[in-house]
């Protein structure tokens, strides 16, 4: 069974990798990682990035070496953060360039190879091939790429087999997809090469910027290593061009998280379009929750769901809640005293008194919880309140009509009003299952699963297991309860927990909650944001934006904010913001539009996978882009979108 345990943590046992004076794996700590930012051939501006990186707190730090040069010159950083007494073992990445990786083996600690690029096709071609022709081809690429293994071996050089979403090759595409499978397939390839020339200082990844993506092919790997008896090589973890601020936090933190709660996992990479250095604290972040005490779930014989593909769980259809309905955010202003119309400004509601109006902004809560909190105005007619029972039984019957009540199982026992023709909400942690089953909870319920203190994503995988085994289909709300007064780990903890249980395909809707001192707007912009990095519910524009590194061709923190500033109210539209070409068309798989370095000053745009547009210069290039958008029937006037919203 994958997971191993539903509900128990349990780290994988891993082989033990050298890399440098850090191995990584085994009993060893979870590594954290990042990558230089600036031009590789700029030793001095190397070596200070690479300082500041290891000062942040990094075990490995990677530098991009895309060619000879690169390479050569990675000796000079090394020798120089050596002379300033800086040992941390340094990676070369390498994409297409296999000399540049033979000679980057001989001088630094662990080389990073894509599958997809090294020795391999990528012109967004469907070949048909044979099983001899495609025999021919791995052939083809074992010859170019056992040089490499060589050099490790001989240099004792560990390497990294590092599959992207985006970029695996024409032949792989051809015969598996763009799917999770055939990202393991182009990893298991490199891997048979490696050991039939007896290598095993293998590290391995799949990333993608799809963090449903990345965790179905990290646990379809896990498995198919198990199943073929090949070694349990380390898994380097990440979630490729994650974005910036909140939103590739949250991103980096459920794909990761997940997989670490899954016991996958040995070293972390953060991506985030930041300066390398800030990337540490949220790897750090996510590694460190594994070092704190949590309770452990129920565990199960059989897994009832799939691990390796998104389905999800079907519920019962109330008002707002379950099946084919978007998934909810209850915004919580039951511990605000008296409740005023401006308290709901920050769940996106914002009222207007000389209009008596009421704005909904994209990140518009679509139920509140008032708790024991009576109001005197109205609420927007688009949202209904949520109250504690004993409130709730208090008001005249128009106003109960309108709203819902929440209670628990003991209060719903003692009721003396009918409930039969209400909604209603009962609040039930991971041990309610069995008694939900005996006491046959009525249809119109809708439960709210409540994560209490040090309970999670695994808890809510327990729990949803035990409603699949009891037959119980009502609506459920994760309610994550983190009490972390640190914005950042509240963050992460709230991403993993609700977030991992949506990637599964569970839950209805997403009731975040935090210490009074943690401002509302986060709380619910990362609402919104879990969702929609889950793929659960698109409600803003998406923006796919690598790291930036020594390749890229334009400053990419001003750049992603520029098209943000331009594009960021066109709603379910995704765009992806890359600095050269090797995170270009196949790194940003999951994009409609693509805006790509291709050479100083130019700029290439794209339209899914498509070239639209060459040589496009760099001060036109955002308003060619948003004509393209135009031509495609998606672009919506800003104004216009503000006067809609009234």
């Amino acid at each position: 069974m994958f997971p191993e345990s539903i509900g128990k943590f349990k780290r994988r046992a891993s082989a033990v990798v050298n890399i440098g004076s850090v191995p990584l794996g085994g009993e060893y700590p979870i590594r954290v990682q990042s990558m230089t930012t600036v031009d590789t051939m700029d030793t001095i501006a190397s070596v200070e990035q690479t300082k500041r990186i290891i000062d942040a707190g990094a075990d490995y730090v990677r530098l991009t070496a895309p060619s000879i040069k690169d390479a050569a010159n990675l000796e000079n950083i090394k020798n120089e953060l050596v002379k300033q007494g800086y040992n941390t073992p340094l990676i070369a990445d390498i994409h297409f360039t296999p000399n540049a990786a033979e000679l980057a083996a001989k001088l630094v600690e662990k080389v990073r190879v894509n599958p997809g690029n090294y020795a391999d096709k990528k012109k967004f071609e469907v070949i048909e091939y044979t099983d001899q022709t495609y025999q021919d081809e791995l052939k083809r690429i074992e010859d170019k790429f056992t040089p490499l293994v060589e050099i490790c071996k001989e240099n004792g050089t560990a390497m990294r087999i590092g599959t992207n979403h985006g970029s695996l090759s024409d032949r792989i595409m051809s015969r598996y997809g763009d799917t999770p499978l055939g990202m393991v397939e182009s990893a298991l390839e490199f891997i048979r090469i490696c050991e039939a020339n007896q290598f095993y200082e293998i590290v391995l990844s799949m990333k993608a910027s799809n963090p449903q993506v990345m965790v179905h092919a990290y646990r379809l790997l896990v498995e198919r290593l198990d199943s073929e008896g090949l070694r349990p090589y380390p898994m380097h973890l990440g979630v490729t061009e994650a974005g910036e601020g909140e939103d590739g936090r949250i991103k980096s933190a459920i794909g990761i998280g997940m997989l670490l709660e899954d016991g996958i996992g040995d070293t972390v990479r953060v991506s985030l379009t930041e300066e390398p250095e800030f990337e540490i604290p949220v790897a750090k972040a996510l590694v460190e929750r594994y070092d704190r005490a949590r309770i452990d779930a129920p565990t199960f014989d059989t897994s009832l769901y799939s691990a390796f593909e998104f389905n999800k769980r079907q519920s019962q259809k109330h008002k707002e809640l379950g099946d084919k309905h978007v998934t909810v955010v209850v915004a919580d202003l039951g511990k605000v005293g008296r409740v005023n119309p401006e308290d709901l400004a920050p769940f996106g509601h914002r009222y207007f008194p000389g209009l008596d109006k009421w704005k909904l902004s994209e990140f518009g809560s679509d139920l509140i919880y008032l708790g024991a909190n009576l109001i005197d105005f109205e609420l927007p007619g688009y949202v209904r309140p949520v109250y504690d029972l004993s409130t709730w039984t208090e008001l005249p019957s128009e106003k109960r009509a309108d709203s819902i009540p929440f209670a628990g199982l003991d209060e719903l026992d003692n009721m003396e009003i009918d409930l039969k023709d209400h909604e209603v909400f009962v609040k039930v942690q991971i041990g309610d299952v069995h008694r939900l089953a005996s006491e046959k909870i009525p249809s119109n319920t809708d439960l709210v699963l409540d994560l209490g203190p040090g309970e999670g994503y695994r808890h809510a995988r327990a729990f949803f297991q035990q409603l699949k085994e009891n037959q119980i289909d009502n609506p459920v709300i994760i309610k994550v309860n983190s009490s972390d007064v640190d914005p950042e780990n509240w963050l992460v903890d709230s991403s993993i927990d609700s977030g991992g249980a949506f990637i599964d395909g569970f839950g209805d809707g997403i009731w975040l909650t935090g210490e009074e001192s943690l401002d509302p707007g986060i709380i619910n912009r990362a609402s919104f944001g879990i969702l929609q990095a889950s793929r659960v519910r698109i409600s803003k524009t998406e923006y796919i934006s690598c790291p930036s590194c020594g390749r890229t061709l334009f400053d990419l923190q001003e750049t992603t904010a520029l098209v943000r500033e331009r594009t960021d109210h066109l709603k379910g539209v995704k765009i992806a913001i890359m600095g050269c070409i090797v995170n270009g068309p196949g790194e940003m798989a999951d994009a409609d539009y693509g805006y790509v370095g291709s050479g100083k000053g130019k700029i290439t745009l794209y339209r899914g996978k498509e070239v639209v547009k060459r040589a496009v210069p760099s001060e036109n290039a955002v308003s060619e882009l948003i004509d393209l958008i135009r031509e495609d029937g998606l672009w919506v006037e800003p104004k216009m979108v503000e006067e809609n919203e009234f």
